[in-house]
């Protein structure tokens, strides 16, 4: 089921299998949307101190700021939690979704077993207060459109939207050099599963494009996660800040 109301995009998934429910965690971190998870679950917590809370119906949530909360139909506190800037994941282990959120200093790592899942809740919530600085995807296509200089000197747009295997790449081009370039636009800080989402691009471009043909992978987002940074290095993919606004300031990734 999908609504729209008042503006907010909600998608919600009422009992999905594990599947399903991994696969709209995943688009919802992917998205920098808030993700709400309600089913039978463990939570396991290494950092600080260790932890383990037994099977029980609870609520966790995912905020697109990095932060994960656990709560149990009890109390207004979570009994498990993880602050911001902290990097979401969404897997499936032995056929069950796993929610695990990591943050590297101090080194705190939150897993989330789920036995079995009742709904799952994207929500595309801005606050009013970056209404001005975010802005949309397409405000951001349209500046590296005006100004492909943003991406890097010599980066020339060929087309939008290009059709692969994969998906539709954003932006195809060619750099300086004549190279192909896939470059994915991200209008929010994101993770792992748009490094993953880049790469399945390149992947299905170099193969359309045939071996011998190497395929840049650009993602521009206003920043990325430290695990993100350092999965751009390792599959050879490149990063460069970007905000959708006309404002000229882009954040870095050290966030």
């Amino acid at each position: 089921m999908t609504a729209v109301e008042d503006g907010l995009r909600l998608k919600t998934r009422e009992r999905p299998d594990h599947d399903a429910a991994r696969d709209l965690v995943a688009e919802a971190i992917d998205t920098g949307a808030l993700v709400t998870v309600v089913g039978r679950c463990t939570v396991d917590y290494e950092g600080r101190a260790s932890s383990t809370l037994g099977p029980g119906e609870r609520l966790v949530m995912l905020k697109p700021d990095g932060a994960a909360l656990v709560h149990t139909d009890e109390g207004q506190q979570p009994v498990n939690w993880q602050p911001p800037d902290c990097d979401h994941e969404a897997s499936l282990v032995d056929g069950h979704l796993r929610i695990e959120s990591h943050r590297e200093t101090p080194e705190e790592h939150l897993a989330v077993d789920f036995e079995s899942v009742l709904e799952v809740s994207a929500y595309g919530l801005t606050d009013e207060r970056d209404l001005s600085l975010q802005g949309t995807e397409e405000d951001l296509r349209q500046r590296i459109l005006d100004d492909p200089a943003l991406v890097e000197t010599g980066f020339v747009p060929l087309a939008t939207e290009r059709g692969t295997p994969a998906g539709a790449v954003d932006i195809y081009g060619e750099d300086g050099d004549g190279r192909a370039v896939a470059v994915e636009l991200k209008r929010r800080r994101v993770g792992p599963d748009a490094v993953g989402q880049l790469g399945r691009y390149v992947d299905a471009m170099e193969r359309d494009l045939h071996a011998d043909t190497e395929v840049r992978g650009i993602l521009v987002a206003p920043s990325v996660t430290d695990r993100a940074s350092r999965l751009l290095a390792e599959r050879g993919l490149e990063f460069v800040p970007l905000t959708p606004t006309g404002s000229g300031e882009s954040p870095g990734s050290s966030e």
